[in-house]
């Protein structure tokens, strides 16, 4: 009885596997929706699943992951349409399992020989970076059950609030799905949205500012699967002269000798239908499309900007190659097929960006993604107002403001627009005739013959001669019977020949920058002079700040949201000209061009960058008008203050003191940098007639410390620039990074500071200011004494705000695909 019960059983099992055998892909899909397409997929709504076939086993495709619905945080950087990682994969199945495996194409051999790639593919590892379980195979095609491939945190939204301290999420299985109006399928791309929840029992500030609630946050990612390019693809090689991002990977099967690193540009494809002709269609245009929840006028303005490029193709001889249209109103930003410019909306003011979805073997942009932060535009229309006061009681105001603003962001659409095609930045355009869009630029003022200001012409229009130069290294096509390396060396060489600059980000941010003509938000071709200009436009904005600068009906208190950009419109000029300081003259120049190497700054232009950046410390540049004291009281109810605001000593008043004492902070931070200060030794090393850190010391301290003391109201002032300026100079002492030069001759000058401050003090018979040459001694004897216990007392707060807003702290750290 025993053993035919197990021959029972075993029948029954062995009826069991020949029927699960016989199960095919329809059978196993019946009843559930088809999607047809790249990947065939089915949704099971009873299940709630995506049941995937791959048909495509052993074949590489393109598989990016994106963020389609945001957290809303500029702070956390969880942003709507933001794009994630590219990379290429292929199935291998093996046995039950299906792996997606991640080939590794930072290390290759282009050789003929697959031996020699073999080993190259062995020697360096790839990533598996998930295994399926096959459900059904089928005549070579696998059916996969992709849910909870697509239920992940592929965009590791859960490291962003971490990595920000907004709490330790999880992501809630039970609270997530996938989001069937973002899943649908092309011949060429699958596309696949899934609405995740993450939860967290200590959510942080950020979180909860935005969140509604906070220990739930809901997000939506994106996951598209798609068709890689074919081989008619021509890779243009990366020239550092050429204003282009690109790929590089390690080749070893380059002979010995020649350059193991190769390096390609990246860039769209883009094809004359006749290569031979001055003028011809393309084969298939270059299209970008705006987000279709633009509103007006912000739509049109973005869209002439964008448009703006075309001029560059029409001059290579393309007809109609670079189209700019609105985004159909089916279509998902995300959809791979799609480049989109993005209007992004976020709690705070933040960054625009320019990425792309790059074919990472050859460097072909496959798609275009910008994201534009909605509330550029309101900032810039408030730099506006405050610097024209245009509120006049029974006056309406003029459009001027909003021309500005609109012109501002035509600027911020182009240059963006310019990084998707594969451009990076060129920050001498500024000082080079407003050559490029791909700078940062700022509002241009100007001061008409009756002493106001005007904003007419604030912004250029247009692309510049150096993005035509660009594009035309980027996207000529030549005839088939041209050299094509002999044609891109001819534009390089007339480009250098136009008197064309190209520096980008590693010199011209303001800490590290040393390039005399590469600079952030600034204009003119002289930023010595220049910063007298702004100081000229800062101080008529300020005399005539008034209840003028906000609109009948809002609370006083806001005039300081306005106040600021203003009282520190002077900020990145103040960077431009510190730059000068220590500065190198150099290019990207290569063997055998025109080009000339580095050499320091004229002696005259660095002196002249050091005295005129002493107006910044001057007590009366600083000292806000007693007029506008009366002004601005505290915040009232329900208007909360922000971080936009300066903060002091004597909150919740306005604290003129404190404002004046981060703005001479910001001065004093840029010039006492440890790397601007040994280029200052070694300049002065070499050559003597260049000033060095003693006279950079010298012309600080005659300026602040030992200038005659300023009386009321001013000398508060003047004892706030005292302190940021020795607190700047105790931490370049201190500073464990900077060059032992450096350290010996700062200590140095500080301890002779020290026996003037006594001399300073035994000769007035001001209570105050002997108090506070007392405290300045005190501090540097603090120092002297432990130089590793010394902490300068902490700067007052300054307010974020860069791109064109009110602080430092964001200027120094800004991202290099950013506007």
């Amino acid at each position: 009885m025993k053993r035919t019960a197990i021959l029972l059983f075993l029948g029954l099992l062995t009826l069991t596997s020949a029927l699960q055998a016989q199960t095919t892909i329809s059978e196993k899909t019946a009843g559930m929706e088809h999607y047809e397409g790249f990947f065939d997929f089915w949704w099971d709504d009873a299940e709630g699943k995506i049941w995937m076939e791959i048909d495509k086993l052993d074949e590489e495709v393109l598989y990016v992951n994106s963020l389609a619905a945001g957290l809303g945080s500029n702070d956390i950087g969880l942003d709507r349409s933001q794009l994630g990682d590219s990379r290429v994969v292929m199935f291998q199945k093996i046995g039950p399992k299906l792996l997606m495996v991640q080939p590794n194409y930072g290390f290759r051999a282009s050789s003929d020989n697959a031996l020699e790639r073999k080993s190259v593919d062995e020697a360096f590892a790839q990533s598996v970076l998930w295994g399926f379980t096959v459900e059904v195979f089928e005549d070579g095609h696998a059916l996969i059950d992709a849910t909870e491939f697509l239920l992940r945190d592929a965009h590791d939204a859960i490291g962003s609030l971490r990595s920000r301290g907004e709490g330790n999420y999880s992501l809630n299985a039970g609270r997530s799905a996938i989001h069937l109006p973002g899943t649908f399928n092309f011949p060429k791309n699958s596309e696949f949205e899934a609405i995740l929840t993450f939860t967290s029992s200590n959510p942080g500030r950020q979180v909860r500012s935005v969140a509604p609630t906070a220990e739930s946050v809901t997000l939506r990612q994106h996951h598209s699967f798609v068709e890689l390019p074919d081989d008619d693809y021509q890779p243009r090689e990366f020239d550092p002269r050429s204003g282009y991002f690109g790929i590089s990977y390690q080749d070893y099967s380059t002979p010995i000798g020649e350059e193991l690193t190769k390096r390609f540009i990246s860039r769209h494809r883009l094809e004359k239908k006749n290569p031979d002709a001055d003028v011809s269609k393309p084969v298939e245009p270059i299209i970008y499309y705006l987000d279709n929840g633009t509103p007006e006028p912000v739509r049109s303005a973005l869209l002439d900007g964008a448009r703006w490029w075309a001029e560059a193709f029409e001059e290579l001889g393309y007809e109609n190659a670079y189209q700019v249209e609105v985004l159909p109103d089916d279509a998902h930003p995300l959809d791979i097929r799609y480049n989109v410019i993005n209007w992004v909306h976020r709690s705070t003011r933040g960054w625009s960006y320019g990425s792309s979805v790059t074919d990472p073997r050859t460097g072909e942009i496959i798609k275009g993604n910008v994201l534009l932060g909605s509330l550029r535009v309101r900032q810039d229309y408030m730099i506006a107002e405050g610097l024209l006061a245009p509120y006049e009681e029974g006056v309406e105001p003029g459009p001027e403001m909003l021309e500005m603003a609109l012109a501002r962001i035509r600027q911020l659409s182009a240059h963006e627009v310019g990084h998707t095609l594969g451009i990076a930045h060129n920050f001498a355009s500024s000082t080079n005739d407003l050559a490029s869009v791909m700078d940062y630029p700022h509002p241009r003022a100007t001061i008409t013959s009756d002493g106001e200001l005007s904003l007419e012409n604030a912004y250029d229009t247009g692309i510049g001669e150096w993005d035509k130069r660009s594009v035309a290294y980027g996207y000529q096509d030549f005839p088939e019977n041209a050299d094509v390396e002999e044609e891109l060396q001819r534009i390089l060489e007339e480009t250098i020949n136009m008197g064309l600059l190209y520096i980008s980000d590693e010199a011209a941010r303001p800490q590290s920058g040393m390039h005399p003509a590469a600079h952030l938000w600034e204009y003119g071709s002289d930023p010595v002079g220049q910063l007298d200009h702004i100081m000229d436009i800062r101080r008529i904005a300020l005399d005539n700040f008034s209840e003028e600068v906000i609109r009948e009906g809002r609370a006083m208190a806001q005039m300081e949201d306005v106040l600021v950009p203003i009282y520190l419109y002077h900020r990145y000029q103040t960077a431009a000209t510190s730059k000068l300081i220590g500065g190198v003259d150099y290019t990207y120049s290569v063997r055998g061009d025109s080009q000339h190497g580095p050499h320091p700054v004229e002696a005259s232009i660095q002196k002249g960058a050091m005295e005129n950046l002493m107006r910044t410390l001057d007590p009366e540049e600083l000292a806000l008008p007693e007029s506008l004291l009366g002004l601005i009281p505290p915040r009232p109810a329900r208007i909360s203050p922000t971080r936009e605001l300066f903060r002091g000593y004597t909150d919740p008043a306005l604290d003129p003191v404190a404002i004046a004492e981060t703005a001479s902070n910001l001065t004093a931070g840029l010039l006492l940098n440890s790397n601007r200060a040994a280029r200052l030794v070694l300049q002065n090393a070499r050559d003597e007639s260049l000033p060095g850190l003693g006279d950079l010391f010298t012309t600080l301290f005659s300026h602040s410390v030992l200038k005659e003391p300023a009386t009321g109201y001013n000398g508060t002032i003047h004892r706030a620039v005292n302190v940021s300026i020795l607190r700047n100079a105790l931490q370049l002492a201190g500073d464990e990074s900077a060059a032992p030069d450096v350290k010996a001759i700062t200590k140095m000058r500080v301890q002779s500071l020290s026996d003037e401050l006594n001399d300073l003090q035994a000769g007035t018979d001001n209570l105050t200011w002997q108090a506070h040459y007392s405290y300045l001694s005190d501090m540097i004897q603090s120092f002297i004494d432990d130089p590793s216990a010394f902490s300068a007392p902490d700067a007052p707060y300054t307010p974020p705000g860069s791109p064109i807003g009110s602080g430092l702290q964001e200027l120094i750290s800004a991202p290099s695909c950013s506007f």
